[in-house]
């Protein structure tokens, strides 16, 4: 696990999380339906990763208790699915200046 200025990377769960929502938003055709559930989903996955990180290894979650670490985990899912928006946004941007397409 890497260090970085004092908290623990968390970034491969986020990975999980993120990919995790991909399939279930593709496997569900991209219904609009589900698409307003994304958040949720992913902040379901993410504190289930976090009680799972909690009792099969405990040094890569700082948490003192499992609630903690739900709380944690649901939280780095809601990261994951805002980091993902971010960058879907500002790309979006780009492609809006080239005329629509990418590059």
């Amino acid at each position: 696990m890497r260090v970085f200025c004092g908290f623990p990377s968390f970034a491969p769960r986020g990975r999980e999380v993120l990919g995790l929502t991909n399939f279930s938003k593709m496997s569900m055709g991209n219904n609009e339906k589900v698409l307003r559930f994304i958040p949720l989903i992913a902040a379901t996955l993410g504190a289930v990763f976090g009680v799972i990180a909690f009792y099969a290894a405990p040094e890569i979650i700082p948490a003192s208790n499992v609630l903690l670490a739900l709380l944690i985990g649901g939280s780095s899912g809601l990261a994951a699915t805002g980091t993902h928006q971010v960058f879907k946004q500002l790309h979006k941007d780009k492609e809006d200046k080239n005329g629509g397409t990418k590059g």
